[in-house]
């Protein structure tokens, strides 16, 4: 039976999500190991949610440490449909300023030690990803930044990066000729990662700053940014409080039936422990 219908992620400065009720914590096990941290259910403009801390309570795990499917995994596992990722990100463009929100529908991705996908070990799958976020969830969470009072952007590209080192201004200035609007180091694993768990996904990205580009921006202080990162929060504890209560309660989008031809091995070639370990994800689709 399904425990939630809705997942909340929540990163830099959202570590809890104000307005919670019937709340408890859940630690989900996943074939994958841990995720970030125990899960907080309850419910939210009276839909079931789960909430999960990206980087766990206290933020100690790095974005390159993060067990990206883990955390999907266990939101599968919990019956979510739909994910509200919240990150902060820094802007790549004048018009994006801090604490202005970006809900952006393209990625780039500049990473590269890190597992975005499900399949392996035995068992190869493909699904498109064209268009990497589920326009249903985006559309609904630039309408909430309205109804929040925050200013927010529907549309825009999101480069993810490896970090945990922010960017040289080389890379700062070749993401701003390529047309990127902001700059973060988690999301597109876990876009990658809903799409093949077919969970609806989009992100409310939370500009704190200008990345290194701007000049005079070093006159920042950090102290700036720490203020920033409070008053985002705050914001998207609102934002997503608005989105939940708006969030259409049937899918009609694509996202449902992701990958439905997704898998190409042979059934008689897929080890069992591969099939025992996607059965939650694929079972519905091969008689395994």
């Amino acid at each position: 039976m399904s425990q939630a219908e809705i997942g909340i992620i929540g990163g830099s400065g959202l570590y809890s999500m104000p307005g919670f009720t019937n709340v408890r914590e859940e630690r989900i096990d996943t074939p994958f190991g841990e995720p970030s941290d125990a899960f907080v259910l309850g419910e939210l403009e009276g839909r079931a949610v789960a909430f999960l801390a990206r980087h766990g309570r206290g933020h100690r795990i790095l974005p390159s440490e993060l067990n990206f499917r883990a955390n999907i995994y266990a939101f599968k596992k919990l019956g979510v449909e739909r994910i509200l990722s919240v990150s902060a990100v820094g802007s790549l463009k004048e018009e994006h300023k801090p604490t202005d929100f970006v809900v952006p529908d393209q990625f780039i991705d500049r990473t590269f030690n890190r597992i975005a996908t499900f399949f392996g070990d035995g068992i190869v799958g493909h699904v498109a990803f064209g268009d990497p976020v589920c326009a249903t969830v985006a559309q609904t969470a630039a309408e909430a930044c309205k109804k929040a009072g925050v200013i927010g952007k529907l549309g825009g590209t999101y480069v993810c990066m490896e970090g945990p080192q922010f960017s040289t201004k080389a890379e700062s200035n070749l993401y701003r000729s390529w047309g990127a609007d902001v700059i973060g180091m988690t999301n597109l694993q876990e876009a990658k990662l809903a799409r093949e768990a077919e969970i609806c996904y989009a992100t409310v990205a939370m500009v704190t700053d200008y990345d290194c580009w701007r000049e005079g921006h070093d006159a920042v202080t950090i102290e700036e940014i720490v203020a920033v990162l409070h008053k985002n929060a705050d914001n998207a504890a609102k934002v997503v409080k608005a989105a939940v209560a708006a969030m259409p309660k049937e899918r009609t989008c694509s996202c449902a039936t992701a990958a439905k031809f997704a898998v190409l091995t042979q059934p008689d070639a897929i080890p069992e422990a591969a099939k025992e370990k996607l059965k939650l994800l694929f079972g519905k689709y091969h008689p395994w």
